[in-house]
Order: C-alpha cells, then structure tokens, then sequence
C-alpha cells in the first residue's frame, strides 16, 4: 500500500474544506468525485496522484498552516458559513488574515447560545474534539425559567428519549445560592444538536440563557464577547486535559 493513501473524507479534512463528518456529508450528497468518478466514503486517495473534485472544483493537495481560535460567541450569531435567512455568522466575527482561510466550528452552539467555541482548519483536531470517544468535557452555565426540581438531576444523569434520540449529560451542579435556584452548570462529553435545551424541554423547562464557558480545561478567561484569540500549542492541549 501507498504510504500516502489516506481516506478521502480525512483528505478532504486536512485540506481544510471540511471536517471529517461534513466531508462525509458531501461525499453521500454525491458532490465529491475522485478520477472524474463519484466518490464513496472510505475509499482511499493517493495526494498528487487522484484528482478530487468539489462541486466541479479541484482540491488541490495543499499544506496548510494549522489554525486555531478561540472565539467567545454572543447570542444571535450562526455558527454556519451561510444561511440564506440569517446574516449574521460567526464568520464575520472572524478578523483578517484568518477571515480569508476556510475555518470550521469544532462543535457548534445554536443561535441563541453563546461562549466558548474553537474554529480551526485542522480537520484532525475538529474530528478529536468533537467525536465521542475523545470524551472531551464541555462545561455550560444554564439559566431556566422557573426553578430547578433536583429530582430531575438522576433524568439528566441517567438519560432520556426525546424524539428517538438518546439525550444525557455526564454531570449536573445545581446552583445553591439564594434567588439562584432556576440556574445550573451541566457537563458534557458529546454533543448532540441543541441537546440541553432537548433535554429541559422534555423536563418541563424552558432555557433562558444557555453558555458554555468550558472545553477540557481552556475557559473564556480574557476573550471578550465576540472577540477571537489565537491558541498557542499549550492552549490547545489544555483542550484535552
């Protein structure tokens, strides 16, 4: 075998155009050819050897500088590169030179959450953020309209089925102050689209405030409200501690 066969969907990955999941995504909606063929996910490529092709557009084979940011995401941003009914995104957060590669949310939060979210172009790392077995821990402040029945701790803890979809957190904090009993901090190993709010919904509660303020051990500390950091290598390693 070629050492430098990878498969198409880590090529895709490393050359920055998608992660791994959406080049996946792609490759099914049938957008990606390999040798003028359409391509299937787990079929491998050789670089400089296959031409791959987006949507009629050739990836070149291209070594690209890793990226990695820290933004700290307001309410009422879009963590997607376009949607023809939203125009704002957190793309246009995103400063220059930065602003001119083709970056990636690392796991998104929904439009009217905020906090911590990492945007890179490295595929590798967006797909060890963000599969399961990474088992990287992401901490969220949760405010609910009403306050918070503990009895509804082991129903977080122990999971439920909500629209078919197995809905859990690993951890729940509830907030013991006075006049603080409708907030809580939830901890999470995965997830799963707007799984939180999910979550409280089928529980009987509306979420007022949603952020998640917490990757592995890296927290929002000095990254203002829509503002970026680039991260050093240690940063990025304190993502996996």
């Amino acid at each position: 075998m070629d050492s430098t066969e990878v498969r198409l969907q880590k090529y895709l990955a490393d050359q920055g155009i998608a992660s791994r999941r959406q080049a996946e995504t792609f490759i099914e909606e049938g957008r990606v050819t390999v040798n003028g063929k359409p391509a299937k996910i787990g079929m491998k490529v050789t670089a400089g050897k296959d031409e791959v092709m987006l949507d009629d557009n050739v990836v070149g084979h291209i070594q690209q500088e890793p990226v990695v940011l820290a933004l700290n995401k307001p309410k009422g941003f879009l963590c997607s590169h376009r949607d023809p009914h939203h125009k704002r995104t957190i793309y246009d957060l995103i400063p220059p030179p930065y602003s001119e590669q083709r970056l990636f949310c690392a796991g998104r939060l929904d439009k009217e959450s905020e906090g911590l979210l990492i945007i890179t172009n490295d595929g590798a790392l967006v797909h060890r953020l963000t599969h399961p077995s990474s088992q990287v821990v992401k901490r969220y402040k949760v405010t609910l309209d009403k306050d918070f029945n503990e009895k509804h701790t082991r129903n977080l803890l122990e999971g439920i089925t909500w629209e078919g979809e197995r809905l859990k957190v690993e951890k729940v904090i509830p907030d013991h102050h006075v006049g603080c009993q409708n907030q809580l901090e939830l901890h999470l190993h995965h997830g799963k689209k707007r799984e939180i709010r999910r979550l409280m919904v089928a529980l009987g509660y509306d979420v007022e405030r949603l952020q998640r303020y917490q990757i592995g051990t890296l927290g929002l500390r000095g990254i203002g409200k829509g503002q970026v950091k680039v991260l050093r290598k240690t940063e990025i390693d304190r993502l996996f501690d």
